[in-house]
């Protein structure tokens, strides 16, 4: 509701503004702002200032004339009940103060709406893909991915809030090099569990899980002697085969239980197949955005911004990552998606610009892709780094920092940066049952609603969401305002694309909620009329708190 308020602000300073400005080229762009002191108003601008120079005029000169103009459209629109004043301060910003009425509206909103509250058709349905994680299958998942998880599928949960229709997709890269050292890794551990001396290369995994596997795969192939070993291409296709299978099941289980599930599984072996990529990179030769030297095929990708061609097709016949690529991204517009979102860790950077281009040469706009770098993530234990090395095996799991500090601390606590932001995750911080740990002091939140609804139902106190007049605290009001703002957070985080700012929006909705409880009693049987409305106002928060964690993937307790 605040949204809309704040739109309709806007409209009418642009109309008011044209009448000041003789040539509609030189209107300056309209921005109303939050004010961080509540003195200031609900919102405020400072368009007189940015108007000066143009016009000739002092600011305040300006900001008094707007204000006129303005008074007279809010007291001929429906406005006129929602803002209580509008004020020329020094320098010519020009703030509004919302009137309570306004204020009580968002409560009746969120009684309205409950669980819808907050939600929007601002996609219009628009099919948006998001591809995140996409490890390839030659390891169980590190905490590198799993902040990629949560931060693909929280993103996923907001655009489909805001009116998106979301496909989280999983891209296997079970056809490129690593897949076939994986199957090496595996067959060396095998012999050397039948007893073989066997040289273990250094570029092979080295992980304990990868003695499991051999294990394993000895167990159910019923090898116990090396003699039983075919030591040739079958059988190597065998070992690949098995360890390719093995982890995906471990993966896919890893991210269920992290509460991360996709629509979709793609693999590479089957989407991107040799005479589909012969095929494409051909049709790209035939535009002209592929060429031949040096025995090689080339992606001309400078002609869309990249500092250097491609190599697609090596001159020995083999095809670079970037070909099976293209042809992935192709596969994925083929199949109707509007717009494409893919989440790759900060290794991949470099190769932003050539996807871009192989994007722009399959016929779409660039703006039809965007490319998130999510940063990674240090994890501390007894304030000490734990050290990570996937091919040494000693890196911390996704696992283990599920089983060390549970689904709902790790998936909020893996949001608690920016994404362009390096991420410290202190594992002791989040096992801590105390306001210090955040997502303990936001379930608390929630929980505490039901303590105190409990305790007002046995005094015979209910809830009353119809008459919001006794509310008249500052703590009451800013809680509402902030109540107000959870569509605005939603739409800022995919502008941004970035879930960051709903973490935070749901800790400072917490901290205003217990303000209020600790400023304000909110049972009294001694007063049961305003009891009744502060019922109201503390159950508009948790139906806000719940909806919020409920896009995290983080619970929303009754009782703690």
């Amino acid at each position: 509701m605040l949204n809309d308020l704040k739109n309709n602000l806007q409209k009418l300073l642009a109309e008011a503004l044209k009448s000041q400005f003789p040539n509609e080229g030189d209107v300056p762009t309209i921005e109303l702002e939050v004010p961080s002191d509540k003195k200031h108003g609900d919102f405020s601008c400072n368009v007189a200032m940015k108007s000066a120079k143009v016009l000739r005029k002092a600011p305040i000169a300006i900001a008094e004339d707007l204000i006129e103009c303005i008074n007279e459209a809010i007291s001929k629109s429906d406005l006129d009940c929602l803002i209580e004043n509008v004020e020329v301060k020094a320098l010519g910003f020009i703030n509004f103060f919302v009137s309570s009425q306004a204020f009580h509206l968002i409560l009746k909103e969120i009684f309205e709406k409950k669980g819808d509250y907050g939600k929007s058709d601002l996609g219009k349905g628009k099919k948006i893909q998001i591809e995140f994680v996409s490890a390839n299958p030659t390891g169980p998942l590190s905490v590198a991915h799993a902040r990629q998880a949560v931060v693909g599928d929280v993103l996923g949960n907001i655009l489909k809030a805001i009116g998106f229709d979301v496909a989280k997709e999983y891209y296997v890269n079970d056809g490129g090099n690593q897949i076939n050292i994986l199957g090496k890794s595996i067959e060396l551990r095998a012999l050397e569990h039948l007893g073989e001396t066997v040289e273990f290369p250094e570029e092979c995994y080295q992980g304990e899980y990868i003695k499991d596997m051999a294990e394993l795969f000895l167990k159910d192939n019923k090898v116990t002697f090396v003699d039983q070993v075919n030591q040739d291409a079958l059988w190597a296709g065998k070992v690949r085969d098995f360890g390719v299978k093995y982890l995906l099941d471990v993966i896919r289980t890893e991210l269920s239980d992290f509460g991360v599930n996709f629509d979709i599984w793609s693999y590479e072996s089957k989407v991107a197949t040799k005479e589909l990529t012969t095929g494409i990179i051909e049709k790209l030769k035939e535009k002209g955005f592929v060429y031949e030297k040096d025995g090689a095929l080339w992606f001309k990708s400078t002609d869309f911004g990249d500092d250097k061609d491609r190599v697609v097709k090596k001159s020995d016949g083999s095809f670079t990552y970037l070909a099976p690529d293209i042809v992935y991204h192709k596969n994925k517009f083929d199949r109707g998606f509007d717009g494409l979102i893919n989440i790759w860790g900060p290794d991949h950077h470099g190769y932003i610009p050539r996807i871009k281009a192989a994007v722009q040469a399959l016929g779409k706009d660039q703006s039809a892709l965007d490319v998130l770098i999510v940063q990674l993530a240090t994890i501390y234990r007894n304030g000490e780094v734990v050290s990570m090395s996937t091919r040494k095996g000693q890196y911390i799991s996704l696992r283990e920092v599920m089983d060390e500090v549970g689904v709902d601390a790790a998936r909020f606590f893996f949001l608690m940066r920016h994404i362009k932001m390096h991420l410290e995750f202190d594992l002791e911080l989040a096992k801590k049952q105390t306001a210090e740990n955040p997502v303990y002091y936001i379930q608390y939140a929630h929980a505490r609603v039901f303590s105190i609804n409990e305790k007002a139902n046995n005094l015979g106190i209910e809830v009353n969401s119809s008459d919001f007049s006794l509310l008249k605290e500052k703590e009451e009001f800013e809680l509402i305002k902030k109540l107000g703002g959870f569509n605005d957070t939603l739409v800022f985080c995919y502008e941004q694309l970035d879930p960051y700012a709903l973490i935070s929006y749901l800790q400072e909705l917490a901290t205003l909620f217990h303000k209020l409880y600790d400023c304000h009693r909110v049972v009294d049987p001694e007063n049961v009329e305003l009891s009744a409305q502060r019922l109201a106002l503390i159950n508009a928060a948790r139906i806000v708190l719940g909806d919020g964690l409920d896009l995290l993937g983080v619970s929303a307790p009754l009782k703690m």
